[in-house]
């Protein structure tokens, strides 16, 4: 897929890799639609876009893809208004850091509805228009956590598991139509998300990461939308990612499990 005079929609907008698309899409594409549950950061984003890049236009629509109730009134919006999108960039997701034995069950329950429902749902509503122009991307924010399961991280990862499961099956699926699927799976990232997911009174507040994986937001989404035109199945940002996936992957599962024991205890239920 050719991004210039694009028509994007990107949820999660209003921080972190989400900003950022819209930031470097913005150069490129004829509209963008940020969604967020931030309406205020959304309309500054906005502006900066539209000051910045005259020509472009820029809607904005809140929503909180944790509420199901939200979720369907954008949908509808989108079907109401006959909202034109041939690139969907999947970005909002949600995690908590700690034992799942101690997790809270509605953060558990947002994670999946975020993580998972959201975007199937919206990828399902879009997709047909797509197929039918025989133009579009569809751009998923997994994480390299999807790759492996994470103590401590139980259910981001395994939803960041199906994020990309579902983009391979997808692109499979799609083959000849003329549509790009793509997988991006970030490594340690700079954002504010690690501090969304701290829990609250927890000792040890967990960090981005050893600085040799760490990654810049700048770079992460440039790597996704060359892998998106490239029309590469999964962008994994940064060399030193790379090798890490690809051997945490080749690793034998006892040999993982094993690793997992000598993780600190943070991560295991007290």
């Amino acid at each position: 897929m050719k991004l210039d005079g694009c028509n994007a929609l990107i949820t999660g907008a209003s921080a972190g890799i989400g900003t950022e698309f819209a930031r470097q899409l913005a150069r490129r594409a004829r509209s963008l639609i940020l969604v967020a549950r931030r309406e205020e950061r959304l309309a500054e984003l906005r502006d900066e876009l539209q000051q910045q890049h005259p020509k472009i236009n820029v809607r904005i629509q809140k929503a909180d893809l944790a509420d199901p109730v939200q979720l369907k009134e954008l949908i509808a919006w989108l079907g109401r208004e006959k909202v034109e999108v041939d690139l969907l960039v999947n970005n909002a997701g949600l995690g908590d850091l700690g034992p799942f034995a101690t997790s809270d069950p509605s953060r558990n329950e947002q994670m999946m509805l975020v993580n998972v429902v959201a975007l199937t749902l919206l990828t399902r509503h879009l997709l047909p228009q797509m197929i039918g122009q025989r133009r579009g991307g569809i751009l998923n924010v997994s994480s390299s956590a999807g790759f492996l399961p994470i103590p401590g991280d139980a259910v981001y990862a395994a939803t960041k598991a199906y994020v990309t499961s579902f983009s391979e099956a997808l692109r499979a699926e799609l083959r000849g139509t003329g549509l790009s699927v793509c997988a991006l799976c970030p490594g340690p990232v700079r954002t504010e998300f690690q501090e969304v997911a701290s829990r609250p009174g927890r000792r040890v507040k967990p960090g981005p990461g050893p600085e040799f994986l760490h990654v810049a937001v700048q770079q992460v989404v440039r790597d996704a939308l060359n892998g998106l035109e490239a029309d590469r199945p999964v962008v994994i940002p940064g060399s030193a990612m790379k090798v890490a996936m690809l051997l945490a992957r080749l690793m034998p599962m006892p040999v993982l499990r094993f690793i997992a024991r000598l993780l600190p205890s943070r991560t295991r239920a007290e």
